[in-house]
């Protein structure tokens, strides 16, 4: 009998140990965190920029009353800087954060220090957003996916209908749309509005060099990391030829962007273009108030179609929720919320399916004279190729324009372009 009772003992504790196991890999497969566990969990976000992801963040903590969304916004410069330094040091890293398009290659290389989200099922849901967008985000290889897109800043034409009607050019867009339809077309619409007002066609340098650099698929670097600016068949010199050109012509001003002459000047409408993406007609809303009714938009010559800004919400490899932040963050920036970041805040969505949602399409913006500005951005938003920039895009892009500055104030154009060269080549060798 004693026998029977230590083995009835053993086999009863067995049991015990081996449903406490397997109670215990059900929680761990389920992720800490998970929004139906009955865990608290919190999540620190860092983020840029003027978004609504503060009300999107409470909105979703409605839904999953066990997730707390810790929010810490900074400027752009000081948000990506302080990441590098968390990602750098492997301590100190939030649970998500956005990254913007231009600083996300200088986070290549540290991709062991991200998530990949493709482990967490972000195959799943490529096909809801543009494909160059997605693609940006990939590794070289494809197998790897740095973060799930969010905002996109397609560029599109912004001009004053006064100074294309004293110049004798069309104001319909479609029109506008219909002549200036080349670069060849926008430079002889430039010596028109030149010739018959006196005004130039865009505001500065850096713009009419942007034109072509924008819409370029390898500008400075390729993805071996090597500086392209000197080869025969880089493209760069060429957008910088082009914006020497115009500058030579006089069809290009001397309005720095967010400067208070640059906001004076489209107020009263001192030069004719602005080739921008989406997100300037936020700041043209505030800062140009005396212009609502004189502007409107239309797509650029094809060869100028490009992006210029837009973000990826990231995941790195630190936190400890990795499965309930990439739950929200597919959640953030779905469809819907899309539509909202754009209504709200003025966030150009990267989801297709949002340009066919009603309030989208029957989008009506006042200040461009109630034109459906949307739809323009929608049809150039999907003329976009992906493009890689590299990690010191940022600091390589400002020498240049430096250079075209100089070139502004008079300065040779060849000789800039060696100097700059020449900087670019120094501040890559330390």
């Amino acid at each position: 009998m004693k026998f029977k009772k230590s083995l009835l003992v053993g086999l009863l504790l067995g049991l015990s140990l081996i449903l406490f196991a397997c109670s215990n890999d059900e929680g761990n497969a389920s992720g800490e965190g998970d929004g139906n566990s009955g865990e608290k969990v919190e999540l620190d976000f860092w983020v840029f920029g003027a978004t609504n992801y503060e009300s999107l963040a409470k909105e979703y903590e409605k839904e999953n009353p066990n997730v707390k969304i810790k929010i810490r916004k900074s400027e752009l410069g000081d948000h990506h800087n302080s990441l590098f330094t968390a990602i750098s040091s492997g301590t100190g890293a939030p649970d998500l954060t956005m990254i913007e398009v231009d600083q996300l290659d200088r986070f290549r290389e540290a991709q062991e220090r991200f998530t990949n989200l493709y482990d967490l099922g972000a195959g799943d849901l490529q096909d809801k957003y543009l494909d160059w967008k997605w693609k940006v985000a990939e590794n070289e290889s494809g197998d790897f996916l740095f973060g799930l897109p969010t905002d996109i800043g397609p560029k599109a034409m912004y001009y004053h209908t006064g100074v294309f009607e004293n110049a004798g050019l069309p104001t319909d867009p479609a029109e506008v749309k219909e002549q200036i339809s080349s670069p060849e077309a926008f430079k002889e619409a430039a010596a028109t509005v030149k010739e018959t007002t006196g005004k130039p066609m865009v505001d500065s340098m850096e713009m009419a060099f942007r034109a072509n650099m924008d819409a370029l698929e390898v500008s400075y670097f390729n993805r071996e990391g090597d500086l392209l600016i000197e080869n025969e068949d880089n493209k760069v010199k060429d957008a910088y030829d082009f914006a020497v050109e115009l500058n030579e012509q006089g069809y290009v001003g001397a309005y720095e962007m967010w400067t208070p002459e640059w906001a004076t000047a489209l107020n009263k409408g001192e030069f004719a273009v602005e080739m921008a993406p989406a997100w300037l007609k936020g700041y043209m809303t505030e800062n140009a108030p005396e212009a609502e009714g004189e502007w409107r938009v239309t797509t650029l010559p094809e060869q100028f179609a490009g992006n210029w800004g837009g973000s990826y919400i990231s995941i790195p490899k630190e936190t400890e929720h990795a499965e309930e932040v990439y739950k929200f963050s597919k959640w953030l920036v779905n469809p819907e919320n899309q539509l909202k970041s754009f209504v709200e805040s003025g966030l150009f969505p990267s989801t297709p399916a949002t340009y066919e949602m009603e309030e989208f399409t029957q989008n009506s913006d006042e200040y461009f004279g109630g034109q459906n500005t949307a739809e323009v951005f929608a049809e150039a938003a999907q003329k976009v190729t992906a493009t890689y920039k590299g990690p010191n895009y940022v600091t390589v892009n400002n020498e240049i324009l430096t250079a075209l500055q100089n070139v502004s104030e008079g300065a040779n154009p060849e000789e800039e372009w060696e100097a700059a060269v020449t900087r670019i080549k120094d501040i890559m060798k330390r």
